[in-house]
């Protein structure tokens, strides 16, 4: 028996270690295929790395005048950023959060106020997970896993339920330290991962600059940075800036891309956070003055850490917007327009509370300067005046005479009168129709063209206008019989060559056109359109209109860029010309030059021959000014209560009258009078004068073409140069 179980041992062990033998051979051989087949690709796979591009934001280009003074600059601005990793918990986020918040000061009542309800609502649930998850029911969950929904989704529906379920008493339970927290942690979760977000680049002091420079070692992601804001040099203390309203803004980087129109930002390069223009000049030129961003690739590891990092592209600022405004001229007419308005706002003229003057150059099209006033009431109820040069293109108003010029020219065109024609000024009579006559309502008497115009007749507008309309003969009260489409067609068709009723073309966003009223019941409307009391005109139309007269007949685009430029080597100093803005012709009046001619001499005798509505008023004759005045009586449509009927009045004209260089528009509306008041020739009076003296002061030298220097520079700008060198 013993010999026996010595046998049987053996074997029993023999056929164990076999067993390890060949486990420990399959071993090996897994092994060699793992290192000679796999090695290379698992040690790829544990050097994986991803590329992953950032771009940097740059400054914006400058706003410029044509004389090189700055209108718009970039002020430096100390910034505290955050640099999100491609994996971090919220958690990690949230005690970098907390660390900021013993450091820097970011509980301003803006702070605050930019905390939404959603960002309190994310907060609590992070700081309360507990009672978070309580708020979702075992019948939830046994609802949601009925949908069959992947974890994701279910997830997602959970948070949902959460959200919906936070009380108003639980989001407004933050003390004001955990506010100040949130207001750093929403900061830092917003933009891209690896993009610097800012947390803080308003009233950064020196010494919050020197204590997070201090601990950036337990400040992971956290850095200093120097950061940028727009500034307009010409703002005053208290707030207000001439053309602020033209030249636009942009957004906060809390703002970011405007929600309409993120996907077009994005897709053409902008993050999330990028500050883009959103309103007139900024917005317009958006792809001239954003600049172009730093591009950096950062590698990161299969962590999401950044191991290394090279600057792809370098940034450059913006280019630099050269404006065709003066703006001293401009602040000369903005105001002329302040006193006027201030000097008549009185009991007796409770509507009048605003001016527009728009001063263009009519060869070229360029925008010399763009004025606008509204007085209005402060918080406290005191009168105070606003910038409302955008109203020169947003607002429109009957104009009255001043378009009788067109009048006279379609006559011409449409065969109605020929130059020299002589009508009987008197009242007309007409059956079914009130009185027309002229402001002098006993009547001209036999007048031509020429009369017709320095003495700004409406009969004789009336008789072409009924001439148009098919009817050749005035009956003493008899019917009026005119074509009302057929004269509103015509009139609508050859005012719309001179720029009236149509875009100008500027070069802003949300031009209006003005008000085309519809074919009227009463034929005589079809008349008053012939004196400019029917379709609404805005101020800009009505300077492009006087400037086709003034140039021979070209309708020219007007527009407020004139150069765009490279940066200069350092911010005070211009770069060279990219693209110089020409004249652009948008139509020719379809009529013969000696009838423009003919109407031309018509708007010289209003301003320099006695008797001319514009004679008295305007005094300094020495320009050489041509224009016509007008008056308009409208309803008033402005903020009061009421709906009285009150005087536009308005001039265009341009000088000098042998070789136009300057031509402007002048709309006061709203008077309750047009007799013995005429604020309108006395803008238009001093705009001339305060043109043509600054010509004279600068050496009639036109250097808008050779400056290199950017001038009036403030201490800002020059604290950006020294940061920049």
């Amino acid at each position: 028996m013993s010999k026996k179980k010595k046998v049987y041992i053996p074997i029993r062990m023999n056929i164990l270690f076999f067993i390890v033998f060949l486990l420990f051979s399959l071993l090996i051989f897994r092994l060699g295929i793992v290192q000679i087949v796999y090695g290379d690709t698992y040690k790829n796979e544990i050097k994986k790395t991803q590329d992953v591009i950032i771009s940097i934001p740059v400054p914006r280009g400058q706003i410029i005048d044509r004389n090189g003074y700055l209108i718009v600059g970039n002020q430096p601005l100390n910034a505290i950023t955050y640099t999100r990793p491609q994996s971090i918990e919220t958690e990690q986020i949230l005690e970098i959060a907390k660390k900021l918040a013993r450091m820097i000061n970011k509980k301003s009542e803006e702070d605050i106020k930019a905390i939404t309800e959603r960002d309190r609502k994310d907060f609590w649930i992070l700081k309360h997970p507990k009672e978070a998850q309580a708020k979702v029911s075992p019948l939830d969950e046994a609802m949601l896993k009925k949908k069959k929904l992947d974890k994701n989704e279910y997830d997602k529906e959970i948070y949902q339920l959460i959200l919906k379920r936070i009380t108003k008493k639980e989001i407004q339970s933050f003390t004001e330290k955990e506010l100040e927290v949130l207001a750093i942690y929403r900061e830092m979760m917003s933009g891209y991962p690896l993009s610097p977000q800012i947390i803080k680049n308003k009233n950064v002091t020196k010494e919050e600059m020197a204590i997070i420079a201090e601990n950036l070692d337990v400040l992971p992601g956290v850095n200093t940075m120097t950061d940028w804001d727009r500034y307009n040099t010409y703002k005053q203390e208290n707030g207000y800036a001439p053309l602020a309203s033209v030249l636009g803004k942009i957004t906060t980087s809390k703002e970011g891309l405007p929600r309409e129109l993120a996907n077009y930002y994005e897709a053409i390069g902008y993050s999330r956070n990028d500050r883009v223009g959103k309103s007139y000049l900024e917005y317009q030129y958006e792809e001239i003055l954003r600049g172009q961003k730093e591009k950096i690739n950062n590698v990161t590891n299969k962590q999401g850490n950044v191991v290394e990092s090279n600057v792809l592209r370098k940034g450059k600022r913006g280019n630099d917007l050269v404006l065709s405004i003066d703006m001293e001229l401009q602040q000369k007419v903005e105001e002329i327009i302040s006193r006027e308005i201030m000097k008549h706002k009185t009991a007796s003229q409770p509507y009048l509370d605003r001016a527009f003057v728009t001063v263009m150059n009519p060869n070229t099209g360029e925008i010399l300067a763009l004025g606008g006033k509204l007085l209005e009431a402060d918080k406290t109820g005191n009168n105070q005046m606003v910038d409302f040069a955008l109203g020169n293109m947003i607002t429109s108003y009957s104009m009255g005479s001043t378009v009788k010029a067109a009048t006279v020219l379609t006559g011409y065109q449409t065969g109605a009168i020929a130059p020299n024609t002589y009508l009987e000024d008197r009242p007309l009579y007409f059956k079914d129709t009130k009185k027309k006559s002229s402001w002098n309502t006993s009547g001209f008497g036999q007048i031509n063209d020429l009369y017709a115009l320095k003495r700004s007749s409406n009969v004789y507008m009336f008789l072409t206008a009924m001439k148009i309309g098919g009817q050749q003969t005035y009956i003493p009260n008899g019917p009026l019989y005119i074509d009302k489409v057929e004269a509103l067609k015509k009139f609508r068709h050859n005012f719309a060559q001179f720029g009236l009723g149509v875009k100008t073309g500027i070069d802003l966003p949300g031009e209006q056109i003005g008000y085309g009223g519809a074919i009227p019941d009463e034929p005589g409307k079809v008349l008053d359109f012939a004196i400019g009391q029917y379709d609404t005109y805005t101020p800009l139309q009505l300077v492009q209109y006087i400037s086709t007269i003034a140039n021979g007949g070209y309708r020219i685009q007007p527009h407020l860029a004139k150069e765009i430029r490279e940066p200069g080597e350092h911010m005070s100093e211009l770069g060279p010309i990219i693209q110089e803005i020409s004249p652009k012709i948008l139509n020719k009046l379809d009529m013969k030059t000696e009838w423009i001619e003919r109407v031309q001499q018509g708007l010289i005798s209003v301003v320099n021959e006695p008797l001319g509505t514009g004679y008295g008023m305007i005094k300094n004759k020495q320009f050489k000014i041509a224009g016509k005045t007008g008056t308009a009586q409208a309803q008033y449509d402005g903020p009061k209560a009421g709906h009285p009927m009150l005087w536009n009045l308005t001039f265009a004209g341009y000088a000098p009258y042998d070789n136009p260089e300057v031509a402007i528009s002048v709309v006061v509306p709203w008077s309750v009078t047009d007799k013995n008041f005429s604020p309108n020739l006395v803008i238009a009076d001093e705009v001339f004068k305060a043109y043509f003296d600054l010509k004279k002061n600068r050496g009639e030298m036109e250097n808008s073409t050779t400056i290199q220097t950017i001038k009036k520079q403030t201490d800002t700008t020059k604290n950006e140069e020294t940061i920049e060198e």
